[in-house]
């Protein structure tokens, strides 16, 4: 198992030298004057300040030149300060945001990252426990329920259910409302009487003790939180519905039932296990897509994380932000492509990492 993790990790540097060589590619569709904008943060007024960009940064040069100065900057001969360069961290200036992209990215992902980890539970669970159900109860009443349940959850547009459950829960019935927080908790944090430890607002709460405060953001994640869910349950009720039936199948689990060992036992001990290494890939997945933020359903309900930040940028045509957000969705990708990998091996013993 270490060897392997070893293996994997050594193949992250590779891995994201191709991502970033793929994009940096996509930018040459731009010519070296369009390119000149993405790399300063006022637009150049006339055309003697952009040839003094382009040179600057190198973009009259040969492309391997380019990339390395995309990929590293340049130092300044006088001052000797860096501009540029993504592997110290500078992605460029986000105009859709009037901040660097590094910042934009700091100060969003968090809320992302928050918002995930409230919907991870209730997403995998559900669904994993409804499909594994309908498999158990084949053609019964739940296997009937689970199926209408999914045909409709896949059948339904995101942006369509989200806005139906905002009209009706905060439109009519005004319990949960859109955003991230009230705006009393942001005057909270601004006059300095809430501390972020972790820049998690329900984390933070917890960890400064201000129940309310919890209450309030986890009121403004019901919605958001509902719909990330409803939608990925239906997917996971059909292809755990799908692996229990072939698992149940076995000959090993045949076997365990001819042995006399109860039905409980049979379905926790040696069906679902082996049934869970296609759910494990999917449910990896699904995960990144949370992580990488999930665009519709931030944007819908007004929450100002990697998302809604990436459908901003793209509205304003801002290509440094969102190639910003690609590089950072590659890299959350390959980081997640691992664990799941490694899930494997802890799922079932039969697969050999080593």
């Amino acid at each position: 198992m270490t060897n392997y993790i070893i293996r994997r990790l050594l193949l992250v540097p590779v891995l994201l030298f191709g991502i970033t060589l793929i994009i940096f590619g996509m930018l040459q569709f731009l010519g070296p004057v369009e390119r000149s904008a993405l790399y300063v943060k006022d637009f150049p007024k006339n055309d003697k300040q952009i040839q003094s960009v382009i040179r600057h940064y190198g973009l009259d040069k040969p492309f391997y030149q380019q990339y390395w100065i995309w990929l590293n900057g340049v130092i300044d001969p006088v001052t000797g300060e860096r501009s540029g360069g993504i592997l110290h961290g500078d992605f460029g200036y986000s105009r859709s945001q009037s901040q660097p992209v590094a910042n934009l990215i700091t100060n969003r992902f968090p809320n992302t990252l928050d918002l995930a980890l409230w919907t991870v539970f209730p997403m995998l669970s559900v669904g994993i426990w409804l499909g594994v159900q309908a498999a158990v109860h084949q053609n019964g009443v739940i296997d009937q329920a689970a199926r209408i349940f999914s045909i409709v959850g896949t059948s339904f547009p995101v942006f369509v259910f989200g806005l139906l459950i905002l009209m009706f829960f905060y439109a009519e019935l005004g319990w949960f409302p859109p955003g991230k927080n009230s705006n009393w908790v942001t005057q909270e944090i601004m006059q300095g009487n809430f501390h972020q430890y972790t820049k998690l607002l329900t984390i933070d709460a917890l960890l400064n003790g201000r129940l309310d405060i919890l209450w309030d953001a986890l009121r403004h994640m019901v919605l958001p939180i509902l719909t990330l869910s409803y939608i990925t349950w239906a997917t996971f009720v059909r292809v755990t519905r799908s692996s229990m039936l072939e698992t149940l199948r076995m000959d090993y689990v045949v076997t365990a039932r001819a042995k006399g060992l109860k039905e409980k036992d049979v379905i926790n001990k040696h069906a679902r296990p082996n049934a869970m290494l296609t759910i494990a890939t999917m449910a990896g997945m699904s995960v990144v897509g949370l992580l990488g933020g999930v665009v519709i359903t931030e944007t819908v309900f007004n929450y100002p994380g990697i998302g809604s930040a990436a459908a901003e940028a793209a509205q304003q045509l801002d290509v440094v932000t969102t190639l910003g957000f690609a590089i950072f969705n590659g890299l959350i990708l390959i980081v997640a492509n691992l664990i799941v990998d490694v899930l494997y091996g802890v799922i079932d013993p039969r697969v050999r990492l080593d």
